[in-house]
C-alpha cells in the first residue's frame, strides 16, 4: 500500500509540473485595425501584413480589440458594402494559422439592420461572429471578452444584462484563477488630459467602476483596452490596463501621437505577464 501511496504521489507531482509548464504561452492581442471601404488606405493589406506578424511571433492565439471593420457611419443603401467589408474581414480571420477571439467596437455596429432586434447596433457582428461578450480558457487563465459599446443614458456602458451574466462568470471562477479582460472602450485612460489638457468620461464607459469592483476578491492580472489609438499603461491596485494602440495607427494615416502601427503581445508565465509593443513595419503609401 505504502508503495502505491508513493506511486501515485510522484504521479501526481508529475502531473502538476506537467500542467505548470504549458500555462507558460504567448498571445497577441490586435485593436482598431478600421478595415474599410476606402482603397487608398489599403487597410486589408495592413491587417494580413501585422497578422503575418503575429502569427510569426510565437503567439498562440489573437484577440482582436474591437473596431475590426468601419461599418457604423453606413446607411441603409450601404448594406450591401457594409456586408461585404465584413465578408473580407471574416475570410483573413478563416485564412489565418491562429485561432481568433473577437471584441467589439463602436464602428462594428451596423445601425440599419433590418433583421436585428438588438438595440445597440451589433447584429451584423453577431451574425458573422457570434456573441458580442463571452469567455474562454487557455492553459489555466480565464479570459473574459466584454461588450463595452452598449448603450446607457447616451454613453458607452455595460449593459445590466451583461453585468448579470459577468457575476456569474466569476462566482464559477476560482479566485485564484489568472484572468485576462478584453474591452473596446477603455476601464481607464489618460487620453483627454494628455492630448487636450481636459478629464472626460467621454471615452470610457460611463459604469466602469461598478463593473471593475465585480472583480475584488479575483485574481485579474491584466485588462486589454482598444478605442484611443493611444499606447497606455496603467496600473491600479495591482492590474495593469493597457490601451494597446492600434493596429491602423492614425487611421491608417502614419503614426498617432508616437504610436506607430503595431499590437501588442503579451508573454504568460505561470501567474506572471510580461508585455511588448510589436511595431509590424507598416508604411503608408507616399
Amino acid at each position: 500500500m505504502n508503495v502505491l501511496r508513493l506511486l501515485f504521489f510522484v504521479l501526481f507531482l508529475a502531473g502538476h509540473r506537467n500542467v505548470d509548464a504549458q500555462e507558460k504561452f504567448s498571445f497577441a492581442f490586435l485593436t482598431d485595425m478600421h478595415v474599410n471601404a476606402n482603397p487608398k488606405s489599403r487597410s486589408l493589406d495592413g491587417l494580413k501584413q501585422a497578422l503575418r506578424s503575429a502569427e510569426a511571433s510565437g503567439a498562440e492565439f489573437i484577440i482582436s480589440g474591437g473596431d475590426n471593420v468601419d461599418v457604423d457611419g453606413m446607411k441603409a443603401d450601404r448594406k450591401e458594402e457594409a456586408i461585404k467589408l465584413y465578408t473580407d474581414y471574416k475570410a483573413v480571420i478563416d485564412a489565418s494559422k491562429l485561432p481568433w477571439h473577437l471584441t467589439i467596437g463602436n464602428h462594428d455596429r451596423y445601425w440599419h439592420d433590418s433583421t436585428s432586434h438588438s438595440p445597440y447596433g451589433d447584429g451584423l457582428f453577431s451574425s458573422f461572429f457570434g456573441d458580442t461578450y463571452y469567455t474562454f480558457e487557455h492553459k489555466s487563465w480565464r479570459f473574459i471578452v466584454l461588450n463595452s459599446t452598449e448603450i446607457g443614458d447616451g454613453k458607452y456602458c455595460v449593459s445590466e444584462q451583461q453585468r448579470q451574466w459577468l457575476v456569474e462568470v466569476l462566482a464559477n471562477t476560482p479566485d485564484t484563477q489568472p484572468i485576462v479582460v478584453s474591452t473596446h472602450v477603455p476601464f481607464l485612460s489618460l487620453y483627454y488630459p494628455v492630448l487636450e489638457g481636459k478629464y472626460t468620461d467621454a471615452d470610457t464607459f460611463t459604469n466602469q467602476k461598478e463593473i471593475f469592483d465585480l472583480f475584488a476578491g479575483h485574481n485579474l492580472k491584466l485588462v486589454l483596452q482598444g478605442h484611443q489609438h493611444l499606447y497606455e499603461e496603467i496600473k491600479v491596485k495591482g492590474v495593469q490596463f493597457i490601451t494597446a494602440g492600434a493596429v491602423s495607427a492614425n487611421w491608417w494615416g502614419g503614426e498617432f501621437h508616437g504610436t506607430e502601427e503595431g499590437y501588442l503581445l503579451v508573454h504568460a508565465d505561470g501567474d506572471d505577464i510580461t508585455w511588448e509593443y510589436m511595431d509590424y513595419g507598416w508604411e503608408v503609401a507616399k
